[in-house]
């Protein structure tokens, strides 16, 4: 404790804390906001989507994304992989299917056949019988197979860095494209899943009417600083925060910029 020349104890000053860290604070206490009830939520996300709601100003989808990587540096995905093969493959497997579930077929999978020439050689018939607990497997089995082969023929039995030549393979689309040019690649991508799609709606930050409007808006209002990882804080935003059917606004680290209606009290 400093003292004055008489001796009384003075309080010393402590340092303030950065308004990121604050921000980090109060979502650990749970002061971020509150939501309205059920039906009034519900009326509210039907708003959201029709972009009524008032647009971010650049400033504060920087603190934003300044938030999500101090909470995060180094996000990942939360797919099993070994190599851009597998990933492809379990991103493949994903489709109407959760992570979780993918992670429990694909060890065996992969121990298998980690390259396409193994999992070529592999079968469609043995690769059906080894995924046979996600959903859609059958149909999967057919596009694993068919892309494998595909990878040997036509690229060396590599993985093609190129979303023309990726989305040219069975079952893959431009969020698995997005996927595995970010994950196994670093390209500054944003793959717009079902959680990006309703946080963009639903905070404002970027609305649209299907995934790829999404996708370019996001493309143009994130800082390029915070590219690499931005689909991943989004996504990881939703899956555990944004929730589809009661976010947990009382924790959200965003709270107190997201425009969002359902909100009744950011703090």
């Amino acid at each position: 404790m400093a003292k004055k020349a008489t001796g009384k104890a003075l309080p010393r000053k402590t340092a303030k804390k950065p308004p990121v860290r604050k921000a980090l604070t109060k979502a650990s206490k749970g002061r971020a906001a509150d939501v309205k009830p059920a039906d009034k939520r519900a009326k509210t996300d039907a708003k959201a989507a029709t972009a009524a709601v008032p647009p971010w100003k650049p400033a504060e989808i920087e603190e934003a994304f300044r938030r999500f990587q101090a909470a995060n540096p180094e996000p990942k995905t939360e797919l099993t992989y070994v190599n851009p093969f597998t990933l492809l493959v379990a991103v493949v497997l994903s489709a109407q299917a959760t992570d979780v579930g993918v992670n429990k077929a694909t060890p065996a999978l992969f121990a298998l056949a980690d390259t396409p020439a193994k999992m070529a050689a592999l079968g469609e018939d043995r690769i059906r019988e080894l995924i046979k607990t996600i959903g859609l497997f059958r149909t999967k089995a057919k596009n694993v197979a068919a892309l494998s082969h595909i990878l040997i023929a036509e690229h060396g039995g590599e993985v093609p860095r190129s979303r023309e030549a990726l989305e040219a393979l069975p079952g893959v689309g431009r969020k698995t494209a997005n996927v595995v040019l970010n994950c196994a690649f670093g390209e500054h991508t944003i793959a717009v899943d079902t959680h990006i799609f309703r946080i963009g709606n639903r905070t404002g930050l970027a609305t649209g009417k299907d995934p790829f409007e999404v996708e370019e808006k996001l493309e143009r209002v994130i800082p390029a600083a915070y590219k690499r990882h931005a689909h991943h804080w989004l996504i990881l935003h939703g899956r555990y925060t944004c929730i589809a059917r009661k976010p947990l606004c009382e924790k959200c680290i965003i709270g107190d910029l997201c425009k969002w209606p359902g909100k009744t009290v950011a703090a």
